[in-house]
């Protein structure tokens, strides 16, 4: 099994701004203001928070092969 990567780089579908970030492992994270042009992300149909769907990488629940991230 390969390492978790905790940093992704988010790009804005909007306006094309690119921010690292860290992610969090213990939670979903549905929303995102880009600092380029304040649009409000939100996750993609079929994706589970905003760096599955912009980010470089996927999740961490995601890159671990979790079933489900965001499940109680």
């Amino acid at each position: 099994m390969s390492e978790v990567v905790l940093r992704s780089a988010i790009t804005c579908p909007e306006c094309g701004h690119v921010k690292a970030e860290t992610m969090p492992t213990d939670a979903c994270q549905w929303f995102y203001e880009c600092e380029g042009c304040k649009t409000l992300l939100r996750p993609l149909a079929g994706d589970c928070c905003v760096f599955c769907s912009y980010g470089t990488q996927k999740c961490p629940p995601i890159q671990a092969d979790a079933t489900s991230c965001c499940s109680g």
